[in-house]
Parts: C-alpha cells; sequence; structure tokens
C-alpha cells in the first residue's frame, strides 16, 4: 500500500480536460490526445476486509452510465497535484474542543506535498475564508491557530461557499489536480439560508469528494442505550453522511480523541484512489441527473465506490418555431 499521501481528483463533471500523452490506456499515464468533455470519477476499491486495493488496470474496471456501460477513456493512479480545503466548526458549541482540533488538522494538513495547495474556512454564523488555496504552509498553520468558537452554526452555508471556492479557485480547472473538501461540525445546522437540497445540488455538479466528520460527545452511546434505539436521530448526521455518500466519500461520527486518527483514515481513503474519466456515449447524453456506478469485472469479491452520479445541465435542443 502507498503511504497516506492525499491526492484527490478533480471530478467536475463535463469538465473539459486537455492532457497530451503517447502512452496505451493499459499503462498509468494519462491517455488523452485531443480536448473532450469527460465525465470523470475519482474511484476507490477496497476488498472483503475493507483494505485498500491498489495497482488494478482500466481493464479491470467496467463503468456505467445510467445503465448503460461506457468506454473508459481517462486512467490515473500515480499522484497528481492536490487542492485540500479544511471547514471548520467554529460555533459556540465548539467550546473546549478547539486546541484538540486544531492539533488534528494541523496533522491532516502537513500530509499535502510540494505542490499540494491547502485552504481553510471556518464557519459559526458566518462564513470566513480564513485561508483560501495557497502552497504557503505557514499560511495554512496561522489561519488554523486563529479559528475559535463563538455563535451559531451555518453549517450549509459553509459547505456551499467551500464548493464554490474551489470552482474558482486559480489552476484548478485549467490543470488536472485532485480535489477534497473535509468539512467538521458537531450540532445541528442553526443559521444558515442555504438548504441542504442545495448544498446537495452543487456538491453533484461539481463532482468534488466531500469527506463528513460530524463530532459527537462521548456519552452518545449511553443516550442511546437509555432511549432504545440504535442510533439517535440527527437530522445533521442524516445530511452529512449523505453527502458523503452522494460525493463517493466517507462519513465519520467520532468522539474528540478518535478525530486524530479520523483524518489519518480520510488521509489513506485517498491516497488510494483511482481516477477514471468517459465521454457519455450517444444514448446517455442528456440533461439531468445521471447515475454512475462502477465496478472491478476482474475481481467480482472488491467493491468500488464513487460518487453516486452527475448533473448534466444541458438543456435539450428546441425545434424552430413553426415546424
Amino acid at each position: 500500500m502507498r503511504p497516506p499521501l492525499i491526492h484527490v481528483c478533480c471530478a467536475a463533471a463535463l469538465t473539459s480536460l486537455t492532457v497530451h500523452a503517447q502512452a496505451p490506456l493499459d499503462q498509468q499515464t494519462s491517455a488523452f490526445t485531443s480536448r473532450v468533455s469527460l465525465v470523470a470519477l475519482t474511484v476507490t476499491v477496497q476488498d472483503p476486509r475493507a483494505r485498500y486495493v491498489t495497482g488494478l488496470r482500466p481493464a479491470d474496471f467496467a463503468v456505467y452510465d445510467d445503465g448503460v456501460p461506457q468506454a473508459v477513456q481517462f486512467f490515473e493512479s500515480d499522484p497528481l497535484p492536490v487542492d485540500l480545503i479544511v471547514l471548520l466548526d467554529g460555533s459556540r458549541s465548539m467550546q473546549g474542543k478547539v486546541e484538540t482540533v486544531r492539533a488534528a488538522a494541523q496533522v491532516f494538513l502537513d500530509t499535502l506535498r510540494p505542490g499540494d495547495r491547502g485552504a481553510v474556512i471556518a464557519f459559526n454564523d458566518r462564513v470566513r475564508v480564513v485561508q483560501s488555496l495557497t502552497e504557503d504552509r505557514d499560511a495554512l498553520s496561522s489561519a488554523l491557530r486563529s479559528a475559535g468558537a463563538s455563535g451559531n452554526t451555518a453549517l450549509h452555508t459553509a459547505l456551499y461557499v467551500a464548493l464554490k471556492e474551489f470552482a474558482a479557485a486559480p489552476g484548478s480547472a485549467a490543470t488536472n489536480r485532485r480535489q477534497a473538501i473535509a468539512v467538521l461540525s458537531d450540532g445541528e445546522d442553526t443559521a444558515s439560508l442555504v438548504s441542504f437540497d442545495d448544498v446537495l445540488a452543487l456538491a453533484r455538479k461539481s463532482g468534488m469528494n466531500v469527506y463528513t466528520v460530524r463530532l459527537r460527545s462521548s456519552d452518545d452511546g449511553s443516550r442511546q442505550a437509555l432511549i432504545g434505539v440504535p442510533q439517535f436521530f440527527s437530522e445533521a448526521e442524516f445530511a452529512m453522511k449523505t453527502l458523503a455518500r452522494e460525493t463517493g466519500a466517507l462519513a465519520f461520527a467520532p468522539t474528540l480523541e478518535q478525530l486524530r486518527r479520523v483524518y489519518a483514515s480520510i488521509a489513506e481513503d485517498i491516497a488510494s484512489q483511482y481516477s477514471i474519466g468517459y465521454q457519455p456515449s450517444g444514448k446517455t447524453r442528456s440533461a439531468g441527473f445521471h447515475r454512475v456506478s462502477v465496478q472491478v469485472v476482474t475481481r467480482p469479491d472488491l467493491r468500488a465506490r464513487t460518487r453516486a452520479g452527475y448533473l448534466d445541465e444541458r438543456r435539450p435542443a428546441t425545434a424552430p418555431e413553426g415546424r
């Protein structure tokens, strides 16, 4: 297994990518000779014991768009430059937790390599881009140290801003970079003007992986036992799990003491990913949301995880008036 360096594919649906290479597709290098519109996916493969599987080739995968098989036209398993946004809850419920969260986030950002970029966004009633995407490690550390704990929780707005921040980042669309968001919160949304449906729609459009971490208190287990259900209902937890699943990422609900281990797990998950791209065939080139699935056809025992689908916003052609 490769070391847990973070590298995520920029998985924007129908994004134009330009890669020049002469190598055949069955090699681990890019295989484009022209500019084409692709659906780009990040795919994580695990065995029945949840161990990551690397070293697979394009021929090992089958990709389906609304159930229609697609030809793999782009494949990459080697590290690419990384863009990583760390999104931190700075509401009053985080009082007493800030120092531990800062330390864990610092270790997470320390996995970035030369050429990678990180960003820090903090939120309470408002959303603040403390540090936009940069390669400056000192600036990122300084941004983490400025995190506080006051006010209410505008979780949905923060996620929306983070997704927009990536879309507007210089160099993100022009080059083949891998991108991910890791969001941490410990409570329900109490201050957003943006709905969860708005966030999910934007996430589907952007195609970025969103890893979610919902901190729970150490006595949550006792609380669940008292009410006699396996898991205490939480609208925020449901939203976080849904967002992670729909974007092909993972959702975590750790205690504060488990946070550093969770960030390490996210890094390992990202480090084991493949980048796969295809141009939708004629039968699937239509506006709307398209469901995507990936299978490892040469190893039926392996499980491939990717985002649930992508949003194609092209409007269907209309006939001229009078026809």
